[in-house]
């Protein structure tokens, strides 16, 4: 039995999206094409992989193992494929690193810096996402290390603490809030709302919980940064849900007020994880024991 790794590619690109049609997209492949890869798959394999329905596809128990096995073989093939393109460049191996929306902006580029400026014959894909898709990720072997919410990975998941993180109100100082010290986040649910572009993992995060409250709060604008955020809401643009280190550090040069969430979810505990610390190739221990020297 042979795989095409444009079926693999496309199967994937099925399941992250839920859909035929937006796979091919995204794998640029005509529809028609697309449709008779991943029939040719289901023929070669003789069991289906997924359930079609009027509002896209679900992978069946086969169409998940094969995920699993096909997210493990492509990881490997660009990890090869990057690998053999540094010594080309004169960089000799990479780590492929998952963070969150914190992690990316607030937490880790100093530690990354210093690690980076020490090994220079080592490279770091790093790559937003989500805690839960991180934790899936890490999981499916799909990445070496991950930076994400502990309470986001499954007990079998390897992990060490890097730094706490608590998602904060900012408000103008002459905002709604301004002289509170804490609120529940229910309480904001009339607040015109200043947000991270909806993509953002911590966005998501953010709207899922929004979601379980029954809140759909309304966005006046969407950026991409906690920089610009803040400086819409200290101009009365509206409020900010921003981690606490990020609100801190915009405070010093701009005049706004911090006001602390009592909700639990707010509170996020974030962790340095990997399947197995031990298993790791050796670039990625190098990082590892650098960032346990980091950590807080």
């Amino acid at each position: 039995m042979r795989f095409d790794l444009v079926d693999l590619q496309l199967f994937i690109a099925v399941a992250d999206q839920r859909s035929i049609t937006r796979g091919a997209e995204r794998s640029h492949l005509a529809l028609a094409s697309a449709s008779a890869r991943i029939k040719g798959l289901e023929d070669a394999l003789g069991v289906a992989l997924l359930k079609r329905g009027r509002r896209g596809v679900e992978l069946t128990a086969a169409g998940e193992s094969l995920l699993d096995h096909a997210r493990l073989v492509i990881h490997q093939i660009d990890a090869m494929r990057g690998d053999l393109a540094s010594y080309a460049s004169g960089v000799r191996a990479s780590v492929h690193f998952l963070a969150n929306t914190s992690g990316l902006s607030e937490h880790l580029p100093k530690a990354l810096a210093g690690f980076l400026r020490e090994h220079r014959d080592v490279a770091i894909d790093i790559e937003e996402r989500e805690s839960t898709d991180i934790a899936a990720a890490i999981t499916a072997g799909a990445a070496d290390l991950g930076f994400a919410a502990e309470h986001a990975l499954p007990e079998h998941i390897e992990r060490f603490p890097f730094s706490e993180d608590r998602l904060t109100l900012v408000t103008s100082r002459r905002g709604p809030f301004a002289g509170r010290r804490q609120i529940d986040f229910q309480e904001a649910g009339a607040c015109e709302f200043v947000g991270l572009t909806s993509a953002t993992a911590l966005q998501m995060h953010i709207s899922k919980h929004a979601a379980r409250l029954g809140m759909r709060p309304h966005f006046r604008a969407r950026l991409r940064d906690f920089d610009a955020i803040c400086q819409m809401v200290a101009a009365d643009v509206g409020v900010a849900l921003v981690p606490e280190a990020a609100a801190r550090r915009c405070a010093k040069t701009m005049p706004l007020a911090m006001v602390r969430l009592r909700d639990n979810w707010a509170n996020r505990r974030l962790v340095i994880c990997a399947r197995n610390f031990k298993a790791l190739a050796r670039p990625a221990k190098m990082l590892v024991e650098h960032l346990r020297a980091e950590a807080m």
